[in-house]
């Protein structure tokens, strides 16, 4: 069996795990969601009038302020709902462990021994400024 169809099996076993389920049923959850999809419109719709009013010579500041309160009020809701909130979670662990299947492939491709190689553990302080580069 070749190294394509290897990763094809995989990527089924991937689909099977639990953190790949709880995505997929998490996303497909904000996706029926149609508040939080009305909300996420209203975001889009939101930005782009402010990107219209940020360029114009003759800016009005005082919609750009209504608009950068209003697009904050709506980003709270939508990060805050339960949807989100639910989808955030399962995304992470699903990138969690994406992370660990490459970061095995990338030792790999390194020379590590693949039967003893285990993914790198990484420590995150939370700041950006002290980062590498995300894991």
């Amino acid at each position: 069996m070749g190294i394509i169809e290897q990763t094809k099996i995989l990527g089924e076993e991937i689909q099977k795990d639990e953190r790949f389920i709880a995505y997929a049923k998490a996303k497909l959850a904000m996706d029926s969601d149609e508040d939080m999809q009305k909300k996420i419109g209203d975001f889009n719709v939101t930005r782009m009038n402010l990107e219209q009013e940020s360029e114009k010579d003759e800016r009005d500041e005082e919609k750009i302020k209504e608009l950068n309160e209003k697009l904050r009020n709506i980003y709270g809701e939508v990060m805050q709902s339960k949807a989100m909130l639910d989808f955030n979670t399962a995304k992470a662990d699903l990138d969690a462990m994406l992370n660990d299947i490459n970061s095995i492939i990338m030792q790999c491709v390194e020379g590590a021994d693949p039967k003893t190689v285990e993914p790198e553990v990484h420590s995150c302080s939370g700041s950006c400024d002290t980062c590498g580069g995300c894991h």
